[in-house]
């Protein structure tokens, strides 16, 4: 069986050590600056998140599951901004880091995809995002909706949030997954055949706000 324990934090720099086997800390370099702001009139200020350091895993893990669940952390990419409607190669199915748009997503559910610049650039500010591969109009995919809304549900009220924003969560459909449900936090991400809510929900507690910007600001609605 998996056995995690959880991020240990000194100031900027963390130790991540899951299978019982260290990672090494890697400050990310190209980060967006101290202080973010949307073209929407969104801003936020970095409160020092501890996901800019890389907390690579040394390879996929299984974690015990009702179904096949895969968790990865993908090679960190420079976080550096790039213009709107900018095409961006990313070296993970969903996007893990690397450029992404001024724009941040807001902290919410979405029934259409998201371009992927700007989720990316939620994850830089710690959010986790609960995504899958299914019609959300089709009756088949209300399950699977409603068992993501309950993960995020489970969360903690997030005190670096206002009351527009209870927790940094984006739920919404994402054709392209090669798993009929993810997960992806700031440098990790998760993939599953099922909705295993032990697994996912203890994946989207352990990788909340680690990432290079602790920031909770409206982003934008699409």
């Amino acid at each position: 069986m998996v056995r995690r324990v959880r991020s240990l934090r000194n100031r900027g720099a963390a130790a991540f050590i899951w299978c019982g086997l260290a990672c090494a800390t890697i400050l990310l370099t190209g980060a967006c600056s101290s202080s973010s702001s949307s073209d929407d009139g969104s801003s936020g200020t970095s409160g020092g998140g501890d996901g800019g350091a890389d907390r690579r895993l040394p390879g996929p893990i299984h974690p015990a599951a009702s179904c096949l669940v895969t968790i990865e952390t993908p090679e960190l990419l420079p976080a550096m901004h790039v213009p709107e409607g900018t095409v961006i190669t990313y070296n993970s199915n969903p996007p893990s880091s690397g450029p992404h748009y001024p724009v941040w997503a807001n902290f919410q559910e979405y029934s259409q995809p998201l371009d992927e610049g700007y989720l990316v650039h939620s994850l830089e500010h710690g959010a986790v995002a609960l995504l899958y591969k299914c019609d959300p109009t089709a009756a088949s995919c209300a399950p699977t909706i409603d068992a993501l809304r309950k993960i995020r549900d489970s969360l903690a009220t997030d005190p670096a949030c206002d009351a527009s924003i209870r927790v940094r969560v984006v739920i919404a459909p994402f054709p392209r997954l090669d798993a009929p449900v993810a997960a992806v936090a700031w440098g990790i991400t998760y993939k599953a055949e099922c909705v295993d809510v032990p697994t996912l929900t203890q994946f989207a507690k352990d990788n909340y706000a680690q990432s290079p910007e602790n920031i909770c600001a409206p982003g934008r609605t699409f």
